[in-house]
């Protein structure tokens, strides 16, 4: 079986060769490693192997995490649905929070950050393709919510997010990933101010590297590089 170090190499050279197809540099690009039900030991493993960003997708498991792992260096992504009641614990743990769905939310989060003297960085989760099993804010909503949440001083909206229908040919992901793309175009072309749309958050283990080439910045894998879940 293939180690974590192993399966990263082979992750970041499909990274590096996906983005030279696209005309991209492979440094625009992080590969954020979801611990989803992967013990801490395993998290550890991945950073000592070269993993620069970690995704979680649930607080209470997180928070187990974060603790265990203190003290080595890591940026931490927040990728699950968010409730306005863990928003406390969001802000002390995460340096990005991807999933931004509503003006409420936002409003709880730069409550909590004001309360700690943090500017919380996030995304907008952004429901491309109107699931109604999957959160997100309808695409001709996000303007809106971008504009009004802009005016919040304690978070900094970095650009978006999503979670396409799911596909089992990753080509046939492709439009909604541009899609994304076009509405984070759309947005920084307005000139809003303090806010960036540098980062678009897309792509996983199955169709990461179409997500590449429309404009990935963010892809978040955890089954290519922890293996498969329990």
């Amino acid at each position: 079986m293939n180690s974590i170090a192993a399966r990263l190499a082979d992750l970041l050279a499909r990274i590096r060769t996906a983005a030279e197809a696209a005309g991209r540099s492979a440094g625009e690009i992080r590969l954020v490693a979801v611990g989803k039900t992967f013990p801490a030991a395993a998290v550890r493993e991945a950073i000592g192997a070269g993993v620069t960003d970690i995704g979680e997708n649930y607080i209470q498991e997180a928070r187990a995490k974060f603790e265990a792992l203190q003290g080595i260096p890591a940026a931490w992504h927040y990728i699950g649905h968010l409730q306005t009641n863990k928003a406390k614990y969001a802000v002390r743990m995460f340096d990005l929070i991807h999933t931004v769905d509503s003006y409420r939310l936002a409003l709880e989060l730069d409550r909590c950050a004001h309360k700690i003297n943090k500017v919380q960085a996030v995304l907008i989760q952004v429901n491309v393709a109107g699931e109604a099993s999957k959160s997100g804010v309808a695409p001709d909503e996000t303007q809106p919510l971008v504009r009004r949440a802009a005016a919040l001083e304690n978070i900094a909206i970095k650009g978006l997010m999503t979670l396409p229908p799911y596909f089992n040919a990753p080509q046939a992901v492709r439009p909604y990933f541009a899609a994304l793309r076009q509405l984070r175009d759309r947005i920084a072309a307005e000139g809003i101010a303090h806010i960036g749309m540098q980062e678009l958050s897309m792509g996983m283990t199955g169709d990461f590297e179409a997500a590449v080439a429309e404009g990935a910045t963010l892809v978040r894998i955890g089954t290519a590089l922890f293996g498969e879940r329990a």
